[in-house]
């Protein structure tokens, strides 16, 4: 018999759909032995919560999250809610002995990051930060050749990260939709939101990111807050560009905006070594682009005559997570990677294995961030101290 995993949410947007729809469908798609039981959603405005339990099957709606993480019918606290609450929230889950799901990036600043790491280490409790595209099959299957050796020794990693909406000057800063624009929530802007996803797959695929130097702009300086009414300053980055040194002697380009036109989520990375690259497209999900130059053959390497891009089509039950879905050449989604790191999550739990990324893992994913942030004021070279 199945063993109840019972969810306490924190936040009703986009991210608590995401997680919500992963707890109800994990066991239609993995043979894990918890069975995720929805029982509390919390949020401020307790309409909008209550709409969103009787969409997604919460069992009741709570306005304070403190009721949330000190209930006794609760086992995991998820945070879903803007960059600014994961600090107190995570912090008094641990404390309340409860397994912590976070959104990233996981902290404000370092600072907080590692206040947070040490109150789930010392409550010794389950923990994970949501950083789903490493759930992408095809960016699993990128991480499978990197430690194969497939690659050889790395030279290059490059990195995008664009979108376009908030290119309008008229676009408000602040309230619940568009927190992300208020620094005093976000903490940063695509830093944090955008770059914070392409800075841990390349540490994943590519190890530690050792220094940085980087450049950022705020193209409209001033747009109303939705909650004052007042045009205010804008304090977060619109653009990010930085250059990368890594632990391993390769070098790195990362590039981040939401003043692309036409790019809506357009997450990409190649990597470039001596006996061959990988290149990912979001927009392409299903399918991982791999070159080979060199070949073995009786336990040597030898040049290929087939040398040229394979354009492989990740649905193969071979193809991290795809055993679990369909038949080979059927897709799967982008709700689909938030299930994938959830089953890991619990799979770890029954295991007693922690999966990654934890949130020390996600703190050298903060260290970054905070040095480009840094790096960015000051126009110089800053050493992350990230440690993996």
């Amino acid at each position: 018999m199945a063993k109840e995993l019972r969810i306490g949410m924190i936040g009703y947007g986009f991210m608590g759909r995401t997680h919500s729809n992963a707890y109800k469908r994990l066991n239609d798609f993995f043979p894990v032995k918890h069975r995720p039981v929805l029982k509390a959603v919390c949020a401020r405005d307790p309409k909008k919560a209550q709409a969103f339990a009787d969409i997604w099957g919460y069992e009741r709606v709570e306005t304070d999250w403190r009721k949330v993480v000190n209930a006794p019918d609760i086992d995991l606290i998820d945070i879903g809610s803007p960059n600014d609450t994961h600090f107190e929230i995570a912090i008094a889950a641990a404390k309340a002995g409860k397994m912590v799901l976070c959104e990233k990036p996981l902290a404000m600043d370092v600072k907080q990051a590692e206040l947070m790491v040490k109150a789930v280490e010392k409550a010794k409790v389950p923990n994970m930060v949501w950083f789903n595209y490493r759930r992408v099959p095809a960016i699993a299957l990128a991480k499978q050749i990197v430690d194969e050796g497939r690659i050889g020794r790395p030279f290059h990693y490059r990195a995008t990260y664009l979108q376009d909406w908030t290119i309008a000057e008229d676009v408000p800063q602040g309230g619940a939709g568009l927190w992300r624009l208020d620094s005093k929530v976000a903490g940063s802007g695509v830093t944090g939101d955008l770059l914070a996803h392409s800075i841990d797959t390349a540490m994943w695929i590519n190890g530690a990111i050792t220094r940085v130097v980087a450049k950022t702009e705020t193209f409209v300086k001033k747009r109303k807050h939705q909650v004052s009414g007042k045009m205010e300053s804008v304090g977060i980055d619109d653009a990010c560009m930085f250059l990368a040194e890594f632990a391993n002697g390769s070098m790195g380009t990362f590039e981040s905006t939401r003043y692309a036109r036409g790019r809506k989520n357009f997450n990409t990375f190649e990597l470039n070594g001596a006996d061959g690259s990988v290149y990912f497209d979001l927009e392409e999900p299903e399918y991982l682009q791999y070159f080979e130059y060199m070949q073995k053959q009786s336990g040597k390497k030898i040049e290929s005559h087939l040398t040229g891009w394979r354009k492989i089509h990740t649905t193969n039950p071979e193809h991290p997570y795809m055993k679990h879905y369909w038949v080979p050449g059927t897709c799967i989604g982008y709700e689909h990677t938030f299930l994938n790191a959830l089953a890991d999550f619990v799979a770890g739990v029954e295991s007693g294995k922690p999966v990654q990324p934890d949130f020390r893992n996600a703190l050298q994913t903060q260290k970054v961030c905070d040095a480009v942030i840094k790096s960015a004021k000051t126009s110089k070279w800053v050493t992350t101290g990230v440690k993996l």
